[in-house]
């Protein structure tokens, strides 16, 4: 089992003692297969993005080992394209249960070798994986709309779709970011992807026209913010204008209106959100009425129906654990979680001064 003394970063009073979150990273452990592979739970399938957060929660907790086997994972079956396969049975490469292939899932890859990078000063590891970030990344730009927004997937016959969600493009600005901080390190400038990332930043700030209406979920509201395209004085009033609506005090964030049903990762990306706002206290509340849905073993319940009280899913997942460790790392002041969701050693896009 993972040492307490290793997730003493995770300390956040109310919220996890060390040998909690010793625990919930244990959990998480025990889930990842020998190559590497990080399904949601043994049984379920892996998605290129829920792996990613499960192996940047290992790597805050200490676990650089097994993080770095979950990137191995990726660069060993990333496709000929740049992309990976929306879902593997059980993270079994050689069983892919959906051959979409989507934006977001591909883009993410970034977020988590540049967190890897920064928990390890790793250089010979952030050489291995460029060629797997460029890759991705041109796999990405290549659904670029003339709006900026980034096209959902390609199906598995390769036909793009050009509809574009705001939670996925939010998530691949902050992935862009992170990519551009890779190139920049290795001082190997993208001027198209800084432009890219401009024009993407520019679509999610001022044209929410340019994607499907989502509204419902209460993803479309907090990851702009999330992801980085809101800052500041827009980013705070964003979170105040959907505060009522999806937030239920003592419990936790909701899904999707109107459903009476609160989640683990969405709470925890939320207090990730106000976090990066400067609203500590209020991703702090956030994170302690999440304690209902931690269950005996210290991973987390996927939600919670209140009005029927009743857990729902009955299940367990690792980005769900995963989302939790994360935004009690950020608020711990774990530098490399810091650096990727405060996004002070990010560097930001070329947004176009018209459209």
């Amino acid at each position: 089992m993972t040492s307490p003394g290793r997730t003493e970063r995770l300390v956040l009073p109310g919220v996890l003692t060390a040998e909690e979150a010793a625990v919930t990273v244990a959990g998480i452990a025990a889930l990842q297969r020998a190559d590497g592979a990080i399904p949601w739970f043994t049984g379920h399938h892996l998605d290129p993005w829920d792996h990613v957060e499960a192996a940047m929660a290992l790597d805050a907790a200490g676990e650089h080992e097994r993080a770095e086997a979950a990137y191995r994972w990726l660069a060993d079956h990333q496709l000929p394209d740049g992309s990976w396969y929306a879902a593997y049975a059980d993270g079994d490469p050689l069983a892919p249960t959906d051959r979409g292939r989507e934006s977001n899932f591909c883009a993410y890859v970034a977020v988590g070798v540049w967190h890897h990078y920064l928990a390890t000063g790793d250089d010979t590891f952030l050489d291995r994986m460029w060629p797997v970030v460029f890759a991705a990344v041109e796999f990405v730009l290549a659904l670029q709309q003339p709006g900026g927004q980034i096209g959902w997937k390609r199906e598995n016959d390769g036909t793009p779709v050009p509809d574009a969600l705001l939670t996925g493009s939010s998530s691949i600005h902050q992935a862009l970011r992170c990519a551009l901080a890779v190139a920049e390190h290795r001082e190997e400038p993208q001027p198209d992807w800084e432009l890219a990332a401009g024009w993407l930043a520019h679509a999610i700030r001022r044209h929410p026209e340019r994607f499907l209406d989502k509204g419902r979920y209460s993803m479309d509201w907090y990851y702009p913010v999330l992801g980085g395209a809101l800052t500041g004085q827009a980013a705070r009033e964003r979170i105040d204008e959907g505060w009522d609506r999806f937030v239920v005090p003592g419990l936790g964030v909701r899904c999707v209106l109107p459903n009476p049903w609160v989640t683990g990762g969405e709470s925890a990306e939320l207090a990730l959100a106000l976090w990066a706002t400067g609203e500590s206290d209020r991703a702090l509340d956030i994170l302690k009425w999440i304690g209902h849905l931690r269950a005996d073993n210290g991973m987390y319940w996927t939600g919670y129906v209140f009005e029927d009280d009743a857990v729902w899913p009955e299940e367990q997942t690792a980005w769900t654990a995963g989302s939790v460790l994360l935004a009690v790392a950020a608020l711990g002041g774990d530098e490399a979680t810091t650096a990727v969701f405060g996004g002070e050693r990010l560097p930001a896009g070329l947004e176009p001064d018209c459209c």
